[in-house]
C-alpha cells in the first residue's frame, strides 16, 4: 500500500515577501506546495534553491486580478495535485489614491479587483469539494489598515477592511461543515510593500517571523488573528477613538504615495 501523500497547501502571491515566507514554512513543517505567482521565472527560481522538486512543489501562473486566470490556476491544482488541506488568499496590492484624481479611479478599482474579488475567485474552485470532504481551511490575508482609514490610503485600507467582513460572512455560511475560515491581520511586516512607506511603522516584523506565527493560528483554525498581538491592542484603541481625536492624531501625517509618485 502506498503512503498517503503529505498534505498541500495552495498559496497565493508566493513569489515574495508573506507569501514566500508561508511556503517556506509549511514546506518546512512536510507539506507539499501549490504556489500561484505572475512571476512564474522568479518562484520556479527559489524553489528550486530551497530543492523542492516536482513531487513537493509546482507553480501556476495567474494573475489573482482576472477572475479565470486564478480559478483556472485552482483547477489545475485539484487535477494535478489534489485537493488541498489549506488554501490561502495572500496576493494583494497596496498604492495610494486621490480621490481627486480621475487616473486614482482605476487604482481603487484595480485594488479591490485584486484583494476582493480575487480573493472570493481563489477560494470558489476549491469550497464545494472542501464541504463534500468535510475538511479544510480557507485563509484570508486583511491588515490592519483595515481597522481605520488612513489619509491617501483609502483604496488599500476600504479593501482590507472589505477582506475582514467577507471572511466573516464566509466562515458564517460554511459554519458546521467542517471548513474553516481563518482571517489573519498582519502589522506592519518588512516586504516590498511596505518599504514604500513613508510613515513610521510599529513593531516591524520579518516576513519568517509573520509566518511562524501565521502558521500556528491557521493550525489552530483560529477566526481571527491580529499578528504581531501587540499591533492587535494598537487597533483596538484606534478604533475606541473619538473621530475628532484620531482626525487630529493624523493630521500632518504623510499620505501613501500614488502610482508613479517617490517615496
Amino acid at each position: 500500500m502506498n503512503p498517503p501523500a503529505a498534505p498541500l497547501v495552495f498559496i497565493t502571491g508566493a513569489s515574495s515577501g508573506i507569501g514566500q515566507a508561508l511556503a517556506a514554512r509549511f514546506a518546512r513543517a512536510g507539506y507539499r506546495l501549490a504556489l500561484v505567482a505572475r512571476r512564474t521565472a522568479d518562484l520556479q527560481a527559489w524553489a528550486d534553491a530551497q530543492g523542492l522538486g516536482p513531487d513537493r512543489c509546482r507553480i501556476y501562473g495567474a494573475d489573482v486580478s482576472q477572475v479565470e486566470s486564478i480559478v483556472s490556476a485552482g483547477q489545475s491544482c485539484l487535477a494535478e495535485q489534489g485537493l488541498p488541506e489549506a488554501v490561502i488568499a495572500n496576493a494583494g496590492i497596496s498604492v495610494g489614491m486621490d480621490t481627486g484624481e480621475r487616473d486614482d479611479l482605476e487604482v481603487l478599482s484595480r485594488t479591490f479587483a485584486t484583494n476582493n474579488v480575487g480573493m472570493a475567485a481563489t477560494f470558489h474552485p476549491f469550497v464545494r469539494p472542501m464541504q463534500a470532504r468535510g475538511t479544510g481551511t480557507l485563509v484570508g490575508i486583511a491588515s490592519v489598515a483595515a481597522i481605520r482609514g488612513l489619509p491617501g490610503h483609502g483604496a488599500y485600507c476600504g479593501s482590507k477592511a472589505a477582506v475582514v467582513s467577507y471572511c466573516e460572512s464566509l466562515r458564517g455560511e460554511l459554519r458546521g461543515s467542517g471548513v474553516a475560515v481563518v482571517t489573519l491581520v498582519p502589522g506592519y511586516v518588512d516586504t516590498p510593500l511596505t518599504r514604500e512607506n513613508r510613515y513610521p511603522m510599529p513593531f516591524l516584523m520579518s516576513p519568517e517571523a509573520f509566518a511562524d506565527r501565521a502558521f500556528d493560528a491557521i493550525a489552530g483554525r483560529a477566526s481571527y488573528r491580529v499578528i504581531p498581538w501587540q499591533m492587535g491592542v494598537v487597533a483596538k484603541l484606534l478604533r475606541l477613538l473619538p473621530n475628532a481625536l484620531f482626525d487630529r492624531l493624523l493630521q500632518g501625517r504623510s499620505r501613501k504615495h500614488r502610482a508613479g509618485e517617490g517615496r
